[in-house]
């Protein structure tokens, strides 16, 4: 399982979750921090990623498009980055079920 942080995500949960979920990448470590939503939409969908972020257009997109990509949409406001990654991991098993269902497109998680 593939996860892609969007850039209103830290960079910093890529390591913070890397043992519970490897694979996982920023989408500035991938040179892709100015690009637009439709751009990184296409770039998960080929590649296989799964978007994580708290951007709502995300959720437009799915709706329009549906899957893959497949996104994780967290409505947690602003909070550390530890919050985050501590949501994330409390919330694995939900999202590994969500990640092996071929008909799921969106989960939000908060």
């Amino acid at each position: 399982m593939k996860l892609l942080f969007d850039e209103n995500l830290s960079p910093r949960l890529v390591s913070l979750l890397a043992d519970i979920y490897p694979g996982a990448a920023h989408i500035h470590d991938l040179g892709m921090g100015q690009a637009q939503d439709v751009d990184i939409w296409s770039f998960a969908g080929a590649e296989g990623y799964t978007i994580v972020s708290k951007d709502w257009d995300y959720q437009q997109l799915s709706f329009r498009f549906g899957q893959p990509p497949k996104v994780i949409l967290l409505r947690i406001g602003n909070c550390s980055v530890r919050d985050s990654a501590r949501l994330l991991r409390e919330r694995y098993i939900l999202v590994r079920h969500f990640h092996e269902d071929d008909t799921a497109a969106l989960l939000t998680l908060g």
